[in-house]
Order: structure tokens, then sequence, then C-alpha cells
């Protein structure tokens, strides 16, 4: 089991525009190719997790029967402070506080399976400062943003990561690092 940060960024590092649009990822040729491995990803997925303002853009933008589409009755905890309104027949938690907790909840959820941290950058850097995060997995798209919400909003040094593959998917390049926890760099 691996707690996996699955995303898609801009070339110059941004999740999002300044509004917190992703219409710019959807305009790149040969995003549906990009897309294709999306599949065999969640089928290795046991439990997932997004910040509020990722489950906001999805419940403003996506029909509600999608959710179940694309994740059917997978198990998602959203770390918000607020309230928000549910997806209907979606299996969601809404939590506040520390990962740490959360994370043991998610991995004895998805049991052998793993753990995809959907978005956003700064709850990614939460995981990866308790050590809890093992991969970042991220589809580079050739488009310049300028500005928006950053992929991964911490220091993290290169001796914590490894380049474990590289692929490209149309016009995006996908990179995967193993992370090291940061205990064991001490």
């Amino acid at each position: 089991m691996a707690t996996q940060y699955y995303t898609a960024t801009s070339l110059d590092g941004y999740l999002a525009d300044t509004e917190h649009s992703l219409t710019w990822l959807f305009e790149v040729d040969g995003a549906d190719e990009a897309q294709a491995g999306m599949a065999g990803f969640l089928a290795q997925v046991g439990a997932m997790c997004m910040g509020a303002t990722t489950y906001e853009w999805v419940v403003a933008n996506e029909p509600p029967e999608n959710w179940s589409k694309y994740y059917g009755d997978l198990p998602c905890w959203v770390f918000t402070h607020r309230d928000l309104p549910a997806i209907p027949d979606a299996n969601l938690r809404f939590v506040a506080g520390p990962v740490e907790s959360v994370h043991r909840e998610m991995a004895a959820a998805a049991g052998a399976r793993n753990i995809w941290i959907v978005g956003g950058g700064d709850l990614a850097g939460q995981f990866a400062d308790a050590g809890l995060l093992d991969d970042v997995m991220v589809s580079v798209a050739p488009v310049t943003l300028g500005a928006g919400a950053p992929l991964l909003p911490r220091r993290i040094l290169s001796s914590r990561m490894r380049l474990t593959a590289v692929q490209q998917a149309g016009q995006f390049v996908e990179l995967r690092y193993r992370l090291a926890n940061p205990a064991d760099q001490r």
C-alpha cells in the first residue's frame, strides 16, 4: 500500500489558474490519451482524499452522477473547515485537523490498495510533512499559467525524491517520484 499524490500540472507548476479553473487542462491536445491510464490507476486505489477547494470544483463542474461513474463506492475524505454539500450516493467523510489520524482511517479502509491524494497541493504537502506521502505522480501539460494554485507549496529537497518513471502520454509528460520519509533524512 502506498499513499500517492497523482495530479496534473502546468509546465510552470500550477494545478489551477487564479480563478481555480481547470479549463486550461481540458483544452490540451491529447488530454484523452493522458486520461487513458486513469482506469488502471483507480483499480489500485482503496481510499482517496481531497481538500475543500478541489471538492468544491468537482461539485461546481461535474454532474453528481459522474462521481459514481468515476469513483463508484470508493471512500473519500474531504478536508475542510466549513460545511459543504454532499454529493448524493458518494461515500464521503468531511474531516478537519491533522492528516496523521485521518491517514490511519484511510489506510484501514484501503486495505492492501493505495491511498490517492487527489488535491490540492497544500494537502499533499501536509502528508509529505508528516512522512506519509510515498509517491508524487505528475502529468505535466504544455501550458504555462503564470500564477494559480501551486503543485506542492513546500520545500522538498531532491535528497528526499527519486525519479522512478518517465512516460509520454500525448502532449503530457508523466513523472513519478518516490519520496523518502523526512525522519529518515536525519
